[in-house]
């Protein structure tokens, strides 16, 4: 029996900023970011939208596309990096907006949950459910992936944003890809990029030293979080590499093979933080397992070899080969975290989708990376009815049809400044409003859907 992906159903933020107009304005090169690391766009959440508003559009258009009948599924599982919630997850509030809108106890017998590990959450959230459907092959899951990617003004990580979200239907049998048994990781526990809760003196707050009641809270110390990481990027990228190079490697273990694994793959898809990461990172995979090369890496002038072998024309027909379709959709998206790898999927897919190229039988290799760290290597394998299961999907027709904001109107989105929407609501789910008055709901957020 085989076990993966159905369908497919995305999110993506519908405004955008030019990366051009942040680079000419953070007097950067424009060609530095465009052709150096391939970014074109990124994508924004508006005034309406969090991370629940994308999942729930991703989950509603997978529902309505692929005429979904909710008693069916008996998961919803989630990976994110951008809760809104240390105890309620996100996975909950999508199942009270899907059963407002298609009915009370649609999904109360649904098991919901989020996985958060960084990037690779979703990952997980799919392992998860691939491992529960070959053991219940009559059942269906679905995985969310839901993410704001936000970096503060002027930093290195600035002109990588994106948000969006991803769902997948899994199944046994399924129309797109089915996944092989062999999942090999790599995990150690780092300090590369993280979301800590900062502590500030509430003295410094208010003003008073005698530790007085402020909005209920009665610690001297205040504890806040910010969406946006502390993060050190030399050493993430070189986390990444480590991680990824080990798990590819307890891979070509668990399938007791010698042959070089990446040639056994039509396309490669990876976390693509920004668009041409992945063809940074793969160059010490494709010079560590190429039988052509022989390199030790505690060598002083391995590093040196390494960028050697990335120019190569070789690595570059591999590149342009396995690696460039994932990379379209992140060029005029951005960074989506858990969402990342599985944009990845869907772009290459479309890419082959609307160039009528065939790919059924051909073999995928998935190299995930969530940072703190961990990653993980899996295949799967395309599916004979994969083209059915994209016809209502048009990714990159929606992407065309992104608003495109000035600098301006960026930055006081991101210092939460901007009071109104920028475009109008129509067909989604949106933040409707915030509890702040009854003290038994403080917070609670509530959500509806505009038609």
């Amino acid at each position: 029996m085989k076990t993966g992906i159905d369908a497919i159903a995305f999110d993506i933020a519908k405004i955008h900023l030019p990366i051009k107009t942040l680079a000419t304005t953070r007097n950067i090169e424009p060609e530095k970011l465009e052709k150096g690391l391939g970014l074109l766009k990124m994508t924004l959440p508006d005034m309406h939208q969090d991370t629940v508003v994308f999942g729930a559009n991703a989950l509603t258009k997978l529902i309505f596309e692929q005429n979904i009948n909710l008693n069916d599924i008996a998961r919803i599982y989630v990976g994110t990096e951008s809760a809104i919630d240390s105890s309620k997850p996100i996975a909950s509030f999508l199942s009270a907006l899907i059963e407002q809108k298609f009915g009370t106890d649609c999904l109360a017998e649904c098991d919901v949950v989020d996985f958060t590990f960084a990037c690779i959450g979703g990952v997980d959230a799919l392992q998860n459910c691939i491992d529960f459907i070959r053991l219940n092959p009559d059942k269906k899951a679905i995985v969310i992936t839901t993410d704001i990617a936000k970096y503060d003004l002027n930093s290195t990580g600035e002109y990588t944003q994106g948000a969006g979200a991803v769902a997948m239907l899994v199944t046994s049998n399924p129309r797109i890809i089915a996944f092989e048994k062999d999942w090999a990781t790599s995990t150690k526990g780092v300090f590369d990029f993280f979301k800590p809760y900062r502590n500030i003196n509430k003295e410094l707050i208010t003003g008073n030293n005698a530790n007085e009641n402020w909005f209920d809270n009665l610690e001297a110390e205040i504890e806040i979080h910010k969406d946006q990481p502390v993060f050190d990027g030399q050493y993430s990228n070189q986390c990444y590499m480590d991680r990824t190079r080990e798990a590819y490697f307890s891979f070509k273990k668990l399938k007791n093979t010698e042959e070089t694994v990446y040639n056994t793959w039509s396309s490669i898809i990876m976390h693509l933080p920004y668009s041409f990461q992945g063809r940074r990172m793969l160059s010490e995979i494709y010079a560590l397992d190429s039988k052509e090369m022989e390199m030790d890496i505690h060598s002083l002038n391995y590093q040196n070899k390494l960028k050697e072998v990335s120019k190569s024309e070789a690595y570059q027909k591999i590149v342009s080969e396995k690696l460039q379709p994932a990379e379209i959709a992140s060029s005029i998206i951005g960074n989506l975290y858990t969402g990342s790898i599985f944009i990845g999927l869907l772009s290459t897919l479309s890419h082959f989708y609307d160039t009528n190229k065939e790919i059924e039988g051909l073999k995928f290799g998935f190299l995930a990376y969530g940072s703190g760290s961990k990653s993980k290597v899996f295949e799967g394998t395309i599916q004979s009815k994969w083209k059915e299961a994209l016809k209502k999907v048009q990714l990159f027709k929606t992407l065309e049809e992104s608003q495109e904001i000035d600098f301006e109107t960026y930055e006081k989105l991101h210092k939460k400044e901007q009071k109104a929407s920028v475009r109008t609501p129509n067909n989604e789910w949106i933040l409707d409003s915030i509890e702040k008055e009854n003290p038994n709901l403080l917070g609670a957020r509530y959500y509806k859907w505009i038609d």
